[in-house]
This record gives structure tokens, sequence and C-alpha cells, in this order.
């Protein structure tokens, strides 16, 4: 049974969550990702089932999990958004691999990462929590990654851990960095 309170709070914190994404997106130069993020969350698949087990400290997805072990909430949100690891995964010869992820996704996923804090944490945010957030929860979880997706994110985190997210989200120097790890792995295709 979901609660009607919960349904208004969860409206709330993913209303206020893409807010938070739109804002850093526009910061990043990657407004247009920044305006359709998470769209996926007012799906039935998704909004219902996340209200039922909203509980205002953590995603629901994480709560969900705890209960039953895994998030049907999050299958179908991996699936329907580009700035996640698992999006891209592509499986070669019974080999899963992790492809790089397009630059405007890895800096959405960047931005989602940020301002998921920023809406769970409220006033208690500091810019040194996502890359302490990235290395003891997400990092070495994600199962089928890219290393230049992960180093991408580590050199962007670690920028806005040392000098802010002004400077880790400068345009000019998301786009340096992406190009020269880009470069290192010789990555060939169309990665905007």
């Amino acid at each position: 049974m979901v609660k009607v309170k919960n349904v208004f709070k969860h409206f709330h914190l993913v209303n206020k969550h893409r807010w938070y994404v739109f804002k850093l997106s526009i910061k990043a130069g990657v407004p247009f990702r920044g305006f359709v993020h998470d769209l996926s969350k007012y799906s039935y698949d998704e909004f219902v089932i996340s209200a039922k087990y909203y509980d205002g400290h953590k995603s629901p997805i994480h709560v969900m999990r705890s209960e039953l072990g895994y998030s049907t909430v999050w299958l179908h949100h991996k699936g329907h958004n580009k700035h996640h690891f698992e999006y891209w995964e592509d499986l070669n010869k019974n080999e899963r691999i992790g492809v790089f992820i397009p630059y405007k996704y890895i800096v959405e996923s960047i931005c989602d990462k940020l301002a998921a804090g920023m809406a769970y944490k409220g006033k208690d945010w500091n810019c040194k929590e996502p890359l302490i957030y990235w290395k003891n929860n997400e990092r070495d979880n994600i199962v089928v990654k890219h290393p230049g997706s992960v180093e991408f994110i580590d050199v962007v985190l670690k920028k806005i851990y040392d000098e802010g997210v002004n400077k880790g989200l400068n345009k000019n120097f998301l786009k340096k960095t992406y190009n020269e790890i880009k470069n290192k792995y010789k990555i060939e295709g169309k990665y905007k």
C-alpha cells in the first residue's frame, strides 16, 4: 500500500533532484541533458513503486533492494537512462564489456551524483562528499565498466573535491579531460 504523503514527498524529492541536475548541467555545458534527466522516474514502473519504498533518507531503490534483494525500479531505470554505467554494458562473444560512456551522458552522470547528495543531504552537503561516496560505495561495485569512464569520473570528482563545483564542472576542463582520456584509450567512433 502506498501512503499518500509518501507520493507527495517522493514527487517533491524527484523534482528537487532534477532541479539540481538541471542547474549543474547548465554549468557543465549540457543543459538539455539536465532538462530531460530522469524523466523515467515519473513512469508507473518507477514512480509508484518508489513512492511505496520512500523513506526520505535514501533512494527508494536501496530501500526496496534491502527488503527484497533486488529493485524492479532500478532494473527499469538503468535501461532507460544513458547516464548510468549499466546502460553501457554490452555482450561480445559471451564476455560482458563496458563501453566508454559518451561525453554528454557521462557529464550528466557526474551532475546526477552531485545532485543526489544535494537533494538528500541539503545544507549538510559539501563538495568533498561526491568523491568519497563514489570511492566508498560506487566505483568498485559497478560490475562492468570501461576504465576510461571510471577515470573520467575519478578526475572530475577529484577536481570538485579539491577546487569546488565551479572548477570541476567547467566546460573547457570537462571537454579537455574527456578528450585526453578518450585518446589515451584510443577510442574511436561517435563520442560527443
